[in-house]
């Protein structure tokens, strides 16, 4: 029975929420803060620029009949308490002041100028900027009752009985910060609360599409991995480098690929197993029972048997002693080969040597059986580079092959001939040949040569093919029946 999963966990969708929610939330005040700060400055911006010429109006209306200095010098107060009384009458947050050409504030009704009281100044490069740009940017100066901090104003310069200085109008004093920032208090309220709830209405929807498409691959990814998992094990993503994590979905894919692979080699390796196990249990049987049986024999007989029989019986069980040690050797280098275990050392090495020096260890057998058995290669030494061992192991089998199926007075030969880039060799026989609908059998394991006859070619020719493989060569048979057989396969030549 399936599992039932769904392709996002609650705890992961939480999390995506909670991230997007805190998103918004964040966006939100900084829409806010953004649009107040650029709502109050374009507030000030439109003050300063409807009042650009207060400070000349002033000048105009009131310094033309009365001078803004007494005739010893001081400040005319009465003129600048009219002058503040009107103005505030119109604006209760105009604050004048009257600066000499140093930016020193010489007088100011908002200001106390007793004896013991700080002078004042205020800087003048904003002043003198705001005269030279007529008013046309926006620009804050200094404000003379909260120092450090910066207000709009309007400005104009005087000139009168040798005194030189402006006249400095403060547009936004403390009253109107007061109301501004109350009223902006109250803006913000509103602003916040409206902005905010329509903000999170979208941003709900558009949450909602995006964690929809954002996720839509991790869950056709999520929806494989459940179906692999529970044995589908074709499942795999579908045009995983057009996918948005293509990284996952092509690792997916390799890993699914692998996990298969390895399945397959083990169902390889456990049918080869059962098949040696069926396979050599015949082979390893029957010398057994011949050596079992005569050992049996010889101790029964022991009295009755001459010496002759004794040393004739004893001559079979070592006999099938040798092939059965030579069976499980065989065993044991084929288990290496198929499971890659052997790697090969490959080396420039001379096979026109090693090719006399196997004809020379077979001699004896292929006298026994009357065959000849001969080296046909050219005069100058023949190099290639492989791994010699291997090769030496592929040639004994091969040979050893060709001389069991070849018939007393055949021949066997060994052929070596020089190609452009490789050395070709050749095992041909004069034996039994082989049936052309068995050839492409042979080199499975324990493959006989006929299925009435019940002797095969065992793990001989297996264990070739493996090392042909290693050498990333291929190995080719022409055999037709009574004619004999020829084996051949290249090995890369070696220049030095």
């Amino acid at each position: 029975m399936k599992s039932k999963s769904k392709a996002l966990t609650p705890k992961l969708i939480k999390k995506l929420w909670l991230a997007f929610g805190l998103l918004i939330l964040l966006m939100g005040i900084s829409y806010i803060l953004i649009t107040g700060y650029y709502a109050n400055k374009h507030n000030r911006a439109t003050i300063q620029q409807v009042n650009v010429d207060v400070a000349n109006h002033v000048i105009q209306e009131k310094f033309t009949n009365a001078s803004p200095f007494l005739e010893d010098g001081s400040v005319n107060k009465l003129l600048f308490g009219d002058l503040m009384h009107d103005m505030m009458a119109v604006n209760r947050s105009i604050e004048v002041y009257l600066l000499d050409d140093v930016g020193e504030i010489l007088y100011s009704v908002v200001l106390d100028h007793s004896k013991n009281a700080p002078s004042k100044k205020v800087s003048l490069e904003p002043i003198k900027q705001f005269i030279k740009n007529n008013g046309s940017t926006y620009i804050e100066g200094d404000d003379p009752k909260h120092p450090g901090t910066k207000k709009i104003f309007s400005v104009a310069p005087y000139n009168t009985q040798g005194k030189k200085g402006y006249i400095y109008i403060i547009l936004a004093g403390e009253d109107f910060q007061h109301i501004s920032e109350d009223l902006l208090g109250m803006y913000f309220k509103q602003l916040g609360l409206g902005a905010t709830l329509l903000t999170m209405l979208f941003a709900g929807i558009i949450g909602l599409l995006s964690i929809w498409f954002l996720t839509k691959n991790l869950r056709l990814i999520t929806n494989t991995v459940i179906r692999f998992r529970e044995g589908d094990l074709e499942a795999r993503i579908e045009n995983s480098e057009k996918s948005d994590i293509a990284i996952f979905a092509n690792s997916f894919n390799e890993m699914a690929d692998t996990i298969v692979d390895n399945m397959d080699k083990m169902k390889s390796v456990d049918l080869l197993r059962r098949e040696l196990i069926a396979n050599v249990s015949h082979d390893l049987r029957t010398p057994l029972a011949v050596i079992k049986g005569y050992i049996e024999t010889l101790q029964i007989k022991k009295e009755t048997l001459s010496e002759k029989q004794k040393e004739e019986y004893l001559q079979i069980t070592h006999n099938n002693v040798d092939k059965l040690s030579n069976l499980i050797n065989q065993l044991f280098e084929y288990s290496k080969l198929e499971a890659e275990q052997i790697t090969p050392i490959k080396e420039p090495f001379s096979i026109t040597e090693l090719s006399y020096d196997i004809i020379a260890k077979f001699k004896v057998i292929s006298q026994k059986k009357e065959i000849k058995l001969s080296l046909e290669c050219p005069e100058e030494n023949c190099m290639v580079y492989a791994d010699i061992s291997l090769v030496e192991r592929a040639l004994q089998n091969l040979i050893e092959n060709a001389i069991k199926y070849t018939n007393p007075f055949g021949s066997v030969t060994l052929s070596l001939k020089k190609l452009s880039d490789d050395i070709e060799i050749n095992i041909s026989d004069t034996g039994t040949g082989i049936p052309v609908n068995e050839q492409p059998y042979i080199f499975d394991r324990y493959k006989q040569v006929s299925k009435t006859s019940k002797q095969g070619h065992g793990l001989g020719l297996a264990i070739v093919k493996k090392i042909m493989d290693i050498h990333e060569t291929t190995i080719v048979v022409l055999s037709k029946p009574k004619e004999g057989s020829s084996f051949i396969f290249n090995l890369p030549s070696y220049q030095s």
